[in-house]
């Protein structure tokens, strides 16, 4: 099969005009990004303020593994098999980094016949919202550093400075380093570093923040440092937040594209859910739910990741109600899973497959455990067999949870309209959506009760600075807040080698901080890191242009 950007380049894309018509937007609520793109303005978030929601449909998946799992496909799949069946859908996705794009996970625009165009622009710069995010965060650092230089009348204490400089890139490099150096006109040495600009707290508010005004007022809210008497600092208090919010002031607007059928879709914000929550903006879905009578969205990562704070985070936030989740698996992944090794997995073994669905069972009973009605979607590749497949469709049974076989990849939205059948029947039931912990809970109750619930962890170890971190949330009063956990991605556990189900383990919580502005804690497990590296292949290393400005190894 050809690749991913052939494909793309062979469709024919109606003009943004189009989609907006379709979608029922009026010429004064768009903004033109060339003839294919466009951003959604907040004169289209007045005129439909009084409309009511659609249904909520979250995609979320199994653990991920290097097999691949095809979420994202599965996610635009399903909204085009809506579609087909004349269900007016709109599509709700997260922007992708250009970290990953060009290290070792690729792009998040889909894939085959069920992918978002133009995806060459939405892979790499788009309409420049990531951009935009990273001149905030590091005005937010420059002025900071600079109010130190300039004769700190906060008194800030260098040492206790808690926001970092952010770059859109894998560069390990820039982790830890210092500034300052060379001279007294270079401001005041200290130990700095970068994170990527997707682990920011600037990207996790654009995501959580209902509009302008309330984008100013979280962006203020951001806890920056630590005066020597121990005072916090928080943006306002540098008078930064206003600049901050004119940089974003097209940012906060969600980015109008189509998919490769045609069909509306809202890409807008991307934080990683390994280290920040992993959901797309609040501001998309909601447009989204009230142009549609239906809305398709995704979270990061498996369920266990991004679809526990989409739903305990992202709907508490938004007031969203989910009506129906669609988990993604493979037969390859859930052999992986088991133990399979990578160049074993095209062949049959029903015996891995029944060991491989336990990790399927655990993200089925979390789901269900927040009172909601799940579907296994199968995403199907060529050597899966038979008796491998009815060995899971089984488990489902067992499970109460429907099952559909689909092929998004190969085609597009008539591979998945038995699901779209499937979840158009559940929508139409009660569902009695609720979240797994209170905010009012205890800080370290709602850690424990998302490591057993969830993780299925005996217990959570606190490192002594984590223990110190604790004290100055608590000091703060802001242990009433959501919880963030960064964790692997790829193991229920902290540990990315014990793939699979496991028991008898511990969560170990390295550090807590606050991401006061977003209004959540994060809780920093295991060797999470929030600036990746690139791969010893990146990429990068495929992708090129030729001299009619032709893109290719672009997956």
């Amino acid at each position: 099969m050809i690749s991913d950007i052939e494909i793309a380049n062979q469709v024919k894309l109606k003009p943004i005009t189009e989609i907006a018509e379709n979608l029922g937007l009026k010429d004064d609520e768009i903004e033109f990004y060339g003839k294919y793109k466009a951003k959604i303005n907040e004169n289209a978030f007045e005129r439909i303020s009084r409309k009511d929601y659609g249904k909520l449909i979250l995609v979320t998946a199994i653990n991920p593994t290097p097999a691949g799992e095809g979420k994202t496909t599965v996610t635009i799949g399903l909204g085009q098999a809506l579609n087909r069946i004349n269900k007016k859908t709109v599509i709700a996705l997260r922007e992708p980094s250009m970290g990953p794009v060009f290290g070792i996970k690729g792009g998040a625009t889909g894939g085959g016949y069920s992918q978002v165009l133009p995806m060459e622009d939405i892979n790499l710069h788009f309409t420049g919202d990531m951009h935009a995010i990273t001149s905030a965060n590091n005005l937010l650092c420059a002025v900071l550093d600079n109010h130190i230089h300039q004769g700190n009348s906060l008194n800030i204490d260098p040492r206790q400075i808690l926001v970092k400089r952010c770059v859109d890139m894998n560069d390990r490099a820039l982790r830890n380093i210092v500034i300052g150096l060379g001279g007294t006109t270079n401001g005041i040495p200290r130990e700095d570093g970068f994170i990527i600009t997707v682990a920011t707290e600037v990207m996790a508010i654009l995501c959580l923040a209902k509009n302008l005004e309330d984008l100013r007022l979280r962006l203020g809210n951001i806890l920056v440092a630590y005066s020597y008497s121990g005072e916090p600092i928080f943006a306002k208090d540098l008078k930064v937040d206003g600049a901050m919010t004119v940089l974003l002031k097209d940012a906060i607007n969600p980015n109008l594209v189509q998919t490769i059928e045609g069909n509306s879709v809202i890409i807008h914000g991307g934080p990683f859910a390994n280290i920040a929550h992993g959901c797309n903006s609040i501001r998309a879905t909601e447009l989204a739910l009230k142009l549609g009578d239906y809305c398709v969205t995704e979270a990061g990562f498996g369920a266990d990741l991004g679809a526990e704070k989409f739903l305990n985070i992202k709907c508490r936030v938004g007031n969203l109600k989910p009506s129906c989740v669609v988990l993604v698996a493979t037969v390859r992944a859930l052999k992986y899973s088991a133990g399979v090794k990578l160049n074993e997995l095209s062949f049959e073994n029903v015996s891995a497959v029944k060991k491989g669905v336990l990790n399927l069972g655990i993200h089925i009973e979390n789901l269900q455990k927040q009172g909601l009605k799940v579907v296994v979607a199968l995403n199907k590749f060529e050597n899966d067999c038979h008796e491998e497949i009815q060995e899971i469709k089984n488990y489902c049974d067992k499970m109460d949870c429907k099952f559909a076989e689909i092929d998004v990849y190969k085609n597009g939205g008539n591979g998945a309209v038995n699901l779209a059948d499937i979840v158009c029947e559940i929508c139409k039931e009660k569902t009695e959506f609720r979240y797994l912990y209170d905010v009012t809970d205890s800080v370290k109750d709602k850690i424990l009760k998302i490591a057993k619930e969830v993780y299925r962890a005996d217990d959570v170890v606190y490192s002594p600075e984590a223990e110190k971190s604790l004290q100055k949330v608590k000091e703060l009063k802001r242990d009433n807040l959501p919880i963030c956990i960064a964790k692997t991605p790829y193991s229920l556990s902290d540990d990315q080698t014990k793939i699979g189900v496991r028991s008898g383990f511990d969560i170990h919580v390295k550090d807590i901080t606050i991401s006061n502005g977003a209004g959540f804690i994060v809780v920093l497990t295991g060797k999470i890191l929030k600036m990746p590296g690139l791969p010893k292949i990146p990429a990068s290393e495929k992708i090129d242009i030729d001299n009619k400005f032709k893109i290719n190894g672009l997956f």
